[in-house]
């Protein structure tokens, strides 16, 4: 798949891989290519059921904000596609020009985030083409993985835990200047190495989901699943699914998936997973899970294939599951939740949790420690990407479609300044040793 090639010549530099001194030596551009959503076309979907994404999303000339001292400038290669771009295309649960005004009101380095456009993406790799004054640890050259979280490191609450900081954002959703453009602005704390073995459109698609499903499952903050833990993994090949499960089995424990098909049970087979559940057989009709006795039938199967309920419940799906997961996990297990992507209203049975001693436990993101834990594992060849399709930067609105009516499995990514799929690879000897086969499981 061809992207068009942008006529930056700071963008042309950075793809060929030229070096640090050469690219300080161009001139950064005043414009440059994004996508992105329009303040003037919010409730464009009102009275509407089908809110297609393809109408509120946008491609053309955006301008380069001005540099704030920690932050830098990555040329973009790739991006990814997460629900919270769905999210935001459609101007729900809010739109997210409310945040960026209310960020707006932080200074000057804020109000160059209150745009009348939006800039999305959350997910990217690239390379470092300019840093502010007060940056050490990067320089102009670097490739990099930008994790999301986006963190104010004069806020106390930081230093325990980033995810506890009162002023922590999500990049590219409740910031302006994402990941989705030909370039990005980014704070320094949000770079990470990028994995030399992989390819742009394959590290720009990991952060986000792998970094969120660690946190739930394997941080100190999440679940802390321990070898043994029998894990409920619903959706198991979608952006999140597909990571838990890796890191499940990783980790020792026993990943019971749940999927939708057959030709998803088999992908799950593939990576691994010996116990699947495929919910089309589980016969609950026209309520799914939401039927009054989904919760026996489905705990009935999880134990007729690991012989005991799950301690642990790997939940993002909300409003259709929520009550079944409530209902299957163990005395004394844990729900553990990080979204809500079927609605956010929640249903279940109190009765089953403080009777049989569970916990649900919210998990939002991760903190910039866990971000760079999971890209290490990544980087070891433990950790593989789950991407199934790559689109050119002009259908931006299409890959976003994909996911927003959930055809896909695993990630989708966008090429916005790599020219072809392919590029960024820089130990060969490492890709080699892992294989293709494993390297593009979710696109065979």
């Amino acid at each position: 798949m061809e992207n068009p090639a942008s006529s930056s010549a700071l963008l042309d530099a950075a793809r060929s891989g030229a070096d640090g001194s050469e690219l300080l030596d161009i001139d950064l551009p005043s414009t440059f290519r994004a996508v992105y959503t329009l303040k003037d076309e919010v409730g464009v979907f009102e009275g509407q059921d089908d809110k297609d994404v393809r109408r509120s999303l946008h491609v053309g000339d955006v301008a380069m904000p001005e540099l704030a001292p920690d932050e830098v400038v990555v040329a973009v290669m790739a991006a990814a596609i997460n629900f919270n771009t769905v999210w935001s295309a459609i101007f729900e649960p809010v739109p997210t020009f409310a945040f960026l005004e209310k960020f707006g009101r932080q200074g000057w380095y804020g109000a160059r985030h209150d745009l009348p456009y939006h800039i999305l993406g959350s997910d990217a790799a690239g390379v470092v083409v300019r840093t502010g004054d007060g940056v050490k640890k990067w320089k102009p050259g670097d490739h990099v993985v930008i994790s999301p979280s986006y963190v104010d490191e004069e806020d106390h609450g930081s230093y325990d835990d980033g995810m506890m900081s009162e002023t922590q954002l999500a990049w590219g959703f409740e910031t302006n200047f994402g990941a989705l453009g030909e370039f990005c602005i980014a704070k320094a704390n949000q770079l990470i190495r990028k994995p030399a073995h992989l390819t742009w459109e394959e590290a720009g698609s990991n952060t986000l989901c792998a970094a969120t499903a660690y946190r739930m499952l394997v941080g100190r903050h999440g679940a802390r699943m321990k070898q043994g833990d029998v894990v409920l993994i619903w959706g198991a090949t979608g952006g999140l699914g597909s990571y838990a499960t890796q890191l499940v089995r990783n980790g020792g424990g026993i990943p019971v998936a749940v999927v939708s098909s057959e030709e998803k049970a088999a992908l799950t087979r593939a990576q691994g997973c010996e116990h699947i559940i495929n919910r089309s057989e589980l016969n609950l009709g026209d309520q799914g899970f939401r039927h009054p006795k989904a919760g026996r039938v489905l705990g009935e199967a999880i134990r007729n294939l690991v012989g005991e309920d799950p301690g642990i419940v790997f939940e993002y799906l909300g409003r259709e599951t929520f009550g079944t997961s409530v209902y299957v996990a163990k005395r004394g297990g844990t729900v553990i939740t990080c979204g809500s992507s079927t609605g956010y209203k929640h249903e279940y049975d109190n009765r089953f949790l403080w009777m049989r001693l569970k916990s649900i436990l919210g998990s939002h993101g991760f903190n910039y420690n866990e971000a760079v834990e999971v890209n290490r594992l990544i980087s070891l060849g433990m950790i593989h990407p789950t991407l199934s399709a790559v689109f050119p930067m002009e259908e931006a609105g299409q890959a976003t479609r994909a996911v927003q009516t959930n055809q896909h499995v695993g990630k989708v990514a966008v090429l916005c300044g790599a020219t072809k799929e392919g590029e960024g690879v820089t130990d060969q000897a490492l890709r080699d040793r892992i294989g293709e086969t494993r390297l593009n499981l979710f696109r065979r």
